[in-house]
């Protein structure tokens, strides 16, 4: 028996020896494997670049290698970087208090419109600038132009300027359409936040047909389009995608306390810029129909019109504003003219065309729909009882 203990322990040792003799460090792809399998005492070996451990670059990653989201994106900015422009002003702003002058810089994005230099941008981006020049990318380089105002909109915040640059390093959109947009649908936003020349960002339609209030008018923009893409200071103006590559809105505000992007961003829809930016271009303003009505007070009942505009159309159909009532009165040895409102004596307008009418915004939504020479049924109360009167829109502003 001791005989046989003996053989067993020179076996063993035998084999140990043989073993250490072959022995051969596992890699680092073998060390991975027993750590997965629960070695932890494994050694890590990591490995650069190609086989065999040299300090190689990687092989650049081909386009088969994208997934098909990676695809769109690359495809839709490759197509439209070039159409998107950035937009920097300089503005005069004078203290009220200390009564002295400063100079004001902005800065904001834009659309190339047309081989004739059109740029398209947001109102505000450009209101009281007395200096704006425009910064292109054709590709292979920056090229900056002074650019001239041709129209604004403060209503709808659409202004156009002009930039003299030859047709070969302009590269207009392609409008697209807001008609039929579907909340979750992708978009992509490509503009300059900070700065940050033709960055893109992207995400969803979070809701339709939002109205915002303007910024110097009573209009409210309406049928705006509410995104969750990126938007920050520097994006007004730019270009709002489909994944098609095309123009669907231009992105003009966000809802941030910051003032920074909070996922809730805003765009005009393309249709209603399609419909103010020849007019700018023409006429370097928006020719609306007007009502000839000034003044309104908003009441329960309606609308009480408050001023007419002299000889204009509600005044020459026989619609009536508040009246001034003036009254001679002596006060000892003085004579003097005392002059009140007849309250009374003016309409109500609660509806136009049949639509109701609470708010200066629902009675502008209604008028601009039509055409100046358009005839508009006006429902008022006069003597508390309603009656129609029609009024025949001109051409305003």
């Amino acid at each position: 028996m001791r005989k046989a203990f003996l053989l067993c322990t020179v076996s063993a040792l035998l084999g140990a020896l043989l073993a250490i003799a072959l022995y051969d460090p596992p890699d680092s792809e073998q060390s991975s494997v027993a750590q997965e399998a629960g070695n932890p005492e494994a050694p890590v070996v990591i490995r650069l670049g190609a086989p065999g451990g040299s300090p190689e670059a990687a092989r650049p990653l081909t386009a088969e290698e994208l997934t098909p989201e990676e695809r769109v994106n690359v495809a839709v900015y490759e197509g439209a970087n070039r159409s998107a422009v950035n937009i920097n002003t300089r503005s005069i702003q004078t203290d009220p208090f200390m009564m002295f002058e400063r100079t004001a810089e902005g800065e904001g994005s834009g659309t190339v419109v047309d081989e004739q230099g059109h740029i398209l941008t947001n109102f505000h981006v450009v209101d009281g600038a007395r200096e704006i020049q425009v910064t292109l990318f054709d590709g292979s380089r920056y090229r900056s132009y002074d650019a001239q105002l041709v129209g604004g909109d403060p209503g709808t915040d659409v202004a156009v300027l002009k930039i003299e640059a030859p047709p070969e390093v302009l590269f207009p959109v392609v409008f697209g359409s807001s008609t039929g947009l579907k909340v979750g649908q992708r978009v992509f936003a490509i503009g300059n936040p900070f700065g940050l020349e033709r960055t893109l960002s992207t995400g969803i339609i979070s809701s339709l047909n939002r109205s915002l209030p303007g910024r110097r008018t009573q209009r409210k923009l309406k049928s705006i389009i509410q995104i969750d893409a990126a938007i920050n200071p520097g994006n007004s103006g730019g270009p709002l995608l489909d994944s098609r590559g095309r123009m669907i809105g231009m992105n003009t505000a966000i809802a941030s306390k910051t003032g920074e992007s909070a996922g809730v961003g805003f765009a005009i829809p393309v249709n209603t810029i399609a419909r103010i930016v020849p007019q700018l271009i023409e006429h370097g303003h928006v020719i609306r129909p007007d009502i000839g009505i000034e003044r309104v007070v908003e009441m329960d009942r309606g609308l009480l019109i408050g001023t007419l505009t002299p000889g204009g159309p509600a005044e020459q159909a026989g619609l009536q504003g508040l009246q001034v009532i003036r009254r001679r009165v002596r006060q000892g040895m003085f004579v003097y003219e005392k002059r009140s409102l007849d309250w009374a004596a003016a309409d109500v307008i609660v509806a136009v065309d049949g639509v109701r009418v609470r708010t200066v915004d629902d009675l502008l939504t209604v008028i601009e729909e039509k055409q100046p020479g358009q005839e508009v049924a006006v429902t008022v109360l006069r003597d508390n009882q309603q009656r129609q009167v029609g009024v025949k829109l001109v051409a305003g502003e």
